[in-house]
């Protein structure tokens, strides 16, 4: 499709939309963060921002970029892996970073309403303040609520409680053509019709824009305790995920580690790892409102687990030990970042039982391609995080091993039944490996929606399934 580019008369315009000059920039007042994520592989600069601070200002600009063919970008904190927030075909970025207020808490119906700009970690702690729970813990913290709906983000505790789709009881967004639209509300059951709230989850800011969303909270658990658990092998460590999956003692968490990574962490963090022992651990995480609830249930955990080969069981029941152990978790994909010149992931999403047999297969790659990869991920539901990392490669080599590598990824977890993407999401960088991936017809499907939200494919053109 061809795209209107932006004259001085659409500046004009979108500053009288909005009434504010000094939030619209354009050419030098744009700042290259803007041209990319957070991974930086993808770039193209927009020829236009937008900071807009309320749901109308949005419908305004949506308004006239559709009635102009002017392609519009949404983008919030710019914490994307996939290029999905890159404007691929110029045009306007909206950027509704500004819009973070918290507008409501519903202690009766335990829900909290707000703007989609309010970052991750402002609602974690806001709610856990009023004693209640937003139980999705992606890794990135500082990334958006709105992105978190956009990728359907999941994160660590999704083994219990789920990903942000179970979390959303109601959207407010804006349609493409300016429309103003709210879907669901605060009601916990809802048969009325087609599911357009949950087309919108995960759909990468492709088919409407999420201006503000009602969360479902829960009671804050009093109570949270770690375990530690190292195992001789990462293949034995994974193996015995699905027994304590089928256990009655379901975790908040189980993460697999290797010792690679955390050689990596410490290096990052100067701090040191409580154990060295092993070259492979599973991290679980426990919560609970009483310590003999929490005791009773890892005990169970803990005797499956040395019944299956790990060489011990290390419980962190204090703020300092299980500091250090999640501090070095979260530090994976930072201290990996830091260690090469440039990287490209891989989220892919496999039967739980299969998590080893991938990982082994990433050991192929690695030597078969000569190429550094370092993983860690989701051991509870499958979700593996793979870093490809270029060194001191040439442009030319490094592109060439990437694909090579990738191809192989991608082939691999389609043969083990797996997914594209676990949380990540698709963006721009990996729409070729979905569309190998799924069937014609549910390419058309999916097509065929962004269709009837966008017949001019204006909203965040090129990214996903188009």
């Amino acid at each position: 499709m061809d795209y209107k580019k932006i004259d001085k008369e659409d500046i004009k315009n979108i500053v009288n939309i909005i009434g504010d000059e000094e939030r619209v920039l354009v050419g030098e007042n744009i700042n290259e963060d803007y041209s990319h994520d957070e991974l930086g592989a993808i770039k193209n600069m927009p020829e236009l921002v937008v900071r807009v601070i309320n749901t109308e200002e949005i419908s305004n600009i949506m308004k006239y970029a559709y009635e102009k063919s002017i392609p519009v970008t949404p983008r919030g904190s710019g914490t994307g892996l996939v290029g999905a927030a890159v404007p691929i075909h110029g045009g306007v970025i909206i950027d509704l970073s500004s819009m973070n207020k918290i507008l409501e808490l519903d202690e009766e119906n335990l829900t909290l309403t707000v703007e989609s700009g309010v970052l991750l970690m402002d609602i974690a702690k806001f709610v856990e303040e009023n004693d209640l729970f937003y139980p999705p813990d992606p890794g990135e913290k500082t990334a958006t609520i709105g992105g978190n709906i956009n990728t359907n983000a999941g994160g660590m505790r999704a083994v219990k409680y789920g990903v942000t789709r179970d979390y959303i009881r109601g959207l407010e967004v804006v349609l493409p053509s300016g429309e103003i639209l709210n879907l669901g509300g605060k009601v916990v059951k809802n048969s009325s019709g087609y599911s357009l709230k949950d087309l919108i989850i995960g759909s990468e800011g492709t088919l409407a824009i999420v201006t503000k969303a009602i969360l479902k909270l829960l009671p804050l658990p009093k109570k949270k305790i770690s375990l530690l658990v190292p195992f001789n092998n990462l293949e034995s460590a994974i193996n015995t995920v699905p027994k304590i999956i089928k256990s009655k003692s379901i975790p908040t968490a189980i993460e697999f580690m290797q010792r690679e990574a955390i050689v990596a962490a410490e290096e990052f963090l100067g701090k040191i790892f409580p154990d060295k022992q092993s070259d492979a651990y599973l991290l679980l995480t426990f919560d609970g409102n009483t310590t003999e609830e929490i005791e009773k249930a890892y005990d169970s955990v803990a005797k499956i687990c040395l019944d299956n080969g790990a060489i011990d069981v290390l419980i962190s029941d204090t703020e300092e030990r299980q500091e250090a152990i999640w501090s070095a978790r979260g530090a994976f994909l930072e201290a990996i970042k830091s260690s090469t010149t440039e990287m490209d992931e891989v989220d892919v999403v496999v039967p739980r039982n299969k998590v080893a047999v991938f990982v082994k297969f990433i050991h192929e790659l690695e030597d078969k391609h000569n190429i550094r990869i370092k993983s860690f991920g989701h051991a509870g539901d499958g979700n593996l995080h793979i870093y490809i990392l270029r060194d001191d490669l040439s442009q030319q080599i490094w592109e060439e091993k990437l694909n090579q590598v990738m191809d192989c990824m991608y082939e691999k977890s389609k043969e083990l039944n797996g997914m594209v993407s676990g949380e990540h999401g698709i963006g721009y960088a990996k729409k070729t490996y979905l569309n190998s991936s799924l069937q014609k017809e549910a390419l058309l499907i999916m097509n065929s929606i962004k269709q009837g939200f966008d017949s001019k494919n204006i909203l965040n053109p090129g990214k996903v399934c188009q």
